[in-house]
């Protein structure tokens, strides 16, 4: 996801009959954040996706407000979408956020029974960040949401 390559990425979304996408976002970097929550709700909307948000304090926290989601709440969902920016800075504290949310993704990934979309941006710099939000490299939001419709569709057709 890290060019505008999939220009064509919007062709092909199967037609989902009552899916539901809950969205996990960060309040951290939420300047960013909500332009990609914007991005990924019109992309469901248009598809007929039903949504719901889940809002958390950094990108660390995100795999855990997944886990509980699916485990406890009675509306289970098709797919998650992690919504975050974590933007380098002078210490560490960048590399181990980026690893610790990459790996409690993919850990989701490999343990619960539907997808969860990294939608998260590990940029050096805001303007990076905003090249990812409808700039020269295309919308991660869009793109995390026509990956969750992808995904439910594949599980569906496996079930």
């Amino acid at each position: 996801m890290a060019t505008k390559g999939n220009i064509e990425v919007n062709k092909g979304i199967p037609q989902l009959a009552d899916a539901f996408v809950v969205i996990v976002k960060t309040e951290w970097n939420a300047h960013i954040i909500d332009k990609l929550e914007k991005g990924a709700r019109k992309v469901l909307k248009a598809n007929g996706v039903r949504t719901k948000t889940l809002v958390v304090p950094g990108a660390f926290e995100t795999p855990f407000a997944v886990k509980m989601y699916q485990a406890q709440s009675k509306q289970k969902a098709d797919a998650f979408i992690v919504l975050a920016t974590v933007i380098r800075g002078d210490t560490p504290h960048f590399d181990y956020v980026c690893k610790g949310v990459t790996d409690g993704v993919m850990q989701l990934n490999l343990t619960l029974d539907v997808p969860t979309i990294f939608g998260v941006l590990t940029v050096e710099n805001e303007q990076q960040a905003f090249e990812r939000v409808g700039g020269i490299h295309g919308h991660k939001g869009e793109e995390a949401a026509i990956t969750a419709i992808k995904m439910i569709a594949l599980s569906r057709s496996i079930k």
